[in-house]
């Protein structure tokens, strides 16, 4: 079994989401012990915006006419697209940044969303084609959301990760949410333990799960 673990804060140590991912990796291995992990660390490696050269990766990376720029976009996408493609399971670490996720973490679901490859349009519509992986949604944000309709009107961090990953196939979408981590100590410390159970209850869906499932 392969685990793509996928961070996006910038901040390091002192990262609420980096912290959970880390944990959650560690627990999946601890169910799943033959589980080899890759780690995507999207500020140490974060590919490019799309522009007018990087929007060529549906193009094969040979066809003739490609310029240098084109070539080396393209190289990267097919990175990222061959190392999500080959992953049963991916932990996605994403702070809730002004609303939304990090603009890293959206550069790399931008190089990932290729037609023919993890989507394809169809007559009766988009029909997604990474289907048959499980992917962990670590969400931590400073204030609350959940529950509040107000808030969860602003809220399009889960509710797009959730859309997005559906749209290419994926059914298997478990959160862990860490949220409250900037109004006070005691709020923090209470989040951090939900998101642990989080953690423990969808790692334990893993020691009960044989790999086959994983890619039904």
């Amino acid at each position: 079994m392969k685990l793509l673990h996928i961070d996006s804060s910038p901040l390091a140590g002192a990262s609420a989401s980096r912290e959970l991912t880390r944990r959650t990796v560690e627990r999946w291995q601890a169910a799943q012990p033959g589980t080899t992990v890759e780690v995507l660390d999207l500020v140490a490696d974060a590919p490019a915006h799309l522009d007018a050269d990087s929007l060529g990766f549906r193009l094969a990376s040979d066809a003739p006419g490609l310029t240098p720029a084109q070539r080396r976009e393209n190289a990267v996408s097919e990175r990222l697209v061959s190392q999500f493609l080959a992953a049963d399971v991916i932990v996605v670490g994403a702070p809730l940044y002004n609303f939304g996720i990090p603009s890293q973490l959206k550069a790399w679901i931008d190089r990932i969303a290729q037609a023919g490859r993890t989507f394809r349009y169809t007559a009766s519509g988009p029909e997604g084609l990474a289907g048959g992986k499980t992917v962990i949604v670590v969400s931590t944000r400073g204030g609350q959301y959940a529950g509040i309709p107000a808030m969860e009107a602003m809220e399009h961090q889960e509710s797009y990760l959730r859309a997005v990953f559906g749209f290419l196939g994926i059914t298997d979408v478990r959160i862990v949410r860490a949220e409250g981590l900037a109004m006070g100590e005691e709020t923090r410390a209470k989040a951090m333990a939900q998101a642990d159970a989080a953690i423990a209850a969808h790692t334990a869906k893993a020691a009960n799960q044989p790999q086959a499932a994983l890619r039904a």
